[in-house]
């Protein structure tokens, strides 16, 4: 599907208290009991606002991802020359600071349905727009936490590994530069 299609079948808004939710399975349970018990925590504590892609036509959730502030700093680096390093090619002779605005992707799920349609790259490429358009936040990366199941998904979407910490975990972090689509 084209993006033009995307936006003619679904449209993007805001989770609201009253949607219905209960019906959403994407076949990963954390990611469910987030979406059906946690994000409405973490909208009223002001950490993530979660966001649901809706089929115009059947008002269905297919889709959702949550959204909150985050930084690339040093402290994500196993040292100091390896963060000037990342800072080096990305900010050539510009200020230097010792971190960088980012956008983080907490969760992000297909339903079951809806799965193998490409909406997780049409999410993605909304995310990236949607702070790159205008400026919304002076946003520079888009960070996720990535499954490691989901790792040859970001990387086909262009995400890059932050740091080199290759130990065996259930999640590394990954990022986009927003300043790869001026």
């Amino acid at each position: 599907m084209t993006r033009e299609e995307y936006q003619e079948r679904f449209r993007i808004r805001r989770l609201s208290p009253g949607d219905n939710i209960a019906e959403f399975d994407c076949a990963d349970e954390d990611l469910n009991d987030f979406l059906l018990n946690e994000s409405g925590l973490y909208r009223n504590a002001l950490l993530a606002v979660t966001y649901v892609l809706e089929d115009k036509k059947t008002a269905q959730i297919d889709a959702y991802f949550s959204l909150s502030n985050d930084k690339v700093s040093i402290s994500d680096f196993e040292s100091k020359t390896e963060f000037n390093r990342f800072r080096k090619n990305k900010f050539v002779n510009e200020k230097r600071l010792r971190s960088y605005p980012a956008i983080k992707i907490g969760r992000l799920a297909i339903s079951k349905a809806a799965q193998h349609q490409s909406i997780g790259t049409y999410l993605l490429e909304f995310i990236e727009d949607y702070f790159v358009v205008d400026n919304k936040s002076g946003c520079r990366f888009v960070t996720v936490d990535a499954y490691v199941d989901a790792i040859p998904f970001y990387i086909k979407n262009n995400y890059q590994f932050l740091n080199n910490d290759d130990e065996d975990k259930r999640t590394r972090v990954m990022y986009f530069d927003l300043a790869s689509l001026l």
